[in-house]
């Protein structure tokens, strides 16, 4: 489905903001691989690209990748920006640059969807999902292309319905230079876990594309060059079970046909561990990670915050049963929650050591707007305006014990030889429960032997031997060498080194501890 024109043609120049640094995007992987350079491509503004009417023409930059260029600022006649709060700094950064060649720039996305007053210098605010708001700024664009007079907001009250979206335009994406592939199944979650901003966004009954659409979008990703792993961006992939049950079978179809070339992770709560029907399609699906927002192991920390569902299975147990199907367990993890205690971290590193999960994404608290923990804490006068801070909550323990225990969890649990350690848990104890598939004869090719040849090249140079942790990496390393487990060597260690590299800053206080803080850095890999 796209829009439809009155017969303009206009030009649109869509601008994706760099990422502030974060423990998730993994950028200090990138210089270990073969020209990646961003994590996934956007989902929003790639939609909006091929919603567009068929003939508006449409540049896409990802400023990730490279700066937006005065040539293009010159081409387009309008800008639409996309993003989350991480990109605020830069958002409003794109819409000064625009404004310089006086052009109007609209603005979408989950931040000013939560927070329109976040951004008045826009001269548009599209508020919501897909739907009549977008209908109504194209028609608008289709009038006049000059500048309002004052700032209009539009805002979505009819969606697009998930089954008519077209396919996201993937092809104006250079989408092997992304870490990750990137795919959208539903929207919105059945459950109301308080520091959680998707139902107030998306609401909590989960829209969904076909699994038609689905195959489509992801014979599109390939033809357009992803060959390694697609991540489910959905915010609770078995946020309606059935639906998931349905998709796994066309699932599995596809990775027949197309000979497993691609591997495929998800996020989903933790009880999925209690439906072995559902992980095992996924197994046979060749999903390899799960990203489980397990919080904190602390059981009256969870019913406090609304995620008792993290309870129907005792936590250890359900990582295990995750496991036990070949899928890694990726975690999000909060402190300075008001049930935290003096020795938290210590729980929590206590924690990490029994359950082997290598990468947990450990947060401070930071309420969004639009959560129930942002009403909770508004009307106990606990939020804190300062840009100086890593959190905007006031703690019940004192501010910066907080943030020297987050400290002190990310130097002991990403120290070099406890990454490590864990690396080998999944290696011996996860990934052998993996799918076992013939080798792709797409992977034999010399193209894909180079660039294979090109990873280690920078890992052993980089790590193995500039690197200060190079005895407990070669330990490791030459395990896996031992085994001709070539691509568990490569895949670990580009996680580990980000996560060894940020940890480090982290600790040392040059990095956020909230991926959603108002404190607002640089980003560590500057666009070109």
């Amino acid at each position: 489905m796209r829009a439809e024109s009155n017969g303009t043609s206009r030009r649109i120049l869509c601008v994706f903001p760099r990422y502030t640094s974060s423990f998730g995007t993994f950028e200090h992987s990138y210089p270990l691989t073969d020209g990646v350079r961003a994590f996934m491509p956007p989902q929003g503004l790639l939609l909006l690209a091929a919603y567009l009417p068929r003939e508006w023409q449409v540049k896409f930059v990802d400023e990730n990748l490279r700066r937006a260029t005065r040539e293009e600022f010159e081409w387009a006649e309008a800008v639409f920006v996309s993003g989350m709060h991480i990109q605020r700094q830069q958002m409003n950064d794109i819409c000064r640059r625009a404004h310089e060649f006086n052009l109007p720039v609209a603005l979408g996305g989950p931040s000013v969807s939560a927070c329109p007053d976040y951004y008045p210098s826009f001269d548009y605010l599209h508020v919501g999902e897909l739907g009549d708001a977008t209908n109504q700024l194209i028609e608008i664009l289709s009038r006049d292309t000059s500048r309002p007079e004052a700032q209009v907001v539009l805002t979505t009250k009819d969606r697009v319905p998930m089954t008519e979206f077209p396919i996201p335009a993937y092809e104006l994406a250079d989408v092997k230079k992304y870490f990750l592939g990137s795919i959208q199944y539903s929207s919105g979650c059945p459950y109301q876990c308080e520091f959680c901003d998707i139902p107030g966004l998306y609401g909590r009954n989960p829209r969904l594309k076909s699994p038609e659409q689905i195959i489509a979008e992801l014979d599109r990703l390939r033809e357009c060059g992803m060959t390694d792993t697609v991540y489910f961006v959905d915010d609770n992939f078995i946020g309606n079970r059935k639906a998931a049950m349905d998709l796994l079978p066309h699932l599995i179809e596809w990775q027949k046909r197309t000979g497993y070339v691609v591997r495929l992770a998800c996020e989903a709560t933790l009880n999925i561990a209690k439906r072995p029907e559902i992980l095992e399609k996924m197994r046979e699906a060749y999903f390899i990670t799960i990203f489980c927002g397990i919080e904190t192991p602390d059981p009256d920390a969870l019913k406090a915050m609304q995620k008792d569902h993290n309870m129907m299975v005792p936590i250890l147990e359900g990582v295990r049963t995750i496991n036990s199907y070949g899928m890694e367990v990726v975690s999000g993890i909060i402190m300075g929650l008001d049930t935290d205690k003096p020795n938290t971290s210590e729980a929590l590193l206590g924690f990490v050591e029994e359950s082997r999960i290598p990468l947990l994404t450990i947060n401070l608290l930071q309420a969004l707007p639009k959560t129930p923990l942002w009403d909770r804490l508004e009307r106990e006068g606990r939020l804190v305006e300062d840009d100086g801070r890593d959190s905007n909550v006031d703690f019940l323990l004192p501010y910066d014990d907080v943030v020297a225990s987050w400290k002190h969890a990310m130097a002991v649990a990403y120290a070099p030889e406890k990454v490590y350690a864990r690396f080998q848990y999944q290696c011996d104890h996860v990934y052998v429960h993996r799918l076992k598939v013939p080798t792709p004869d797409e992977m034999k090719t010399w193209a894909n032997i180079r660039r294979g040849l090109v990873m280690l090249r920078n890992i052993f140079w980089k790590v193995g031997v500039l690197g200060d942790y190079k005895r407990v990496f070669w330990k490791f390393a030459l395990g896996r060498i031992k085994r001709g487990d070539v691509e568990g060597l490569i895949g670990c260690t580009l996680i580990a080194h980000h996560l060894i590299t940020f940890a480090r800053a982290a600790s040392s206080g040059r990095q956020n501890a909230s991926n959603y803080s108002i404190r607002l850095r640089e980003a560590a890999v500057p666009a070109e």
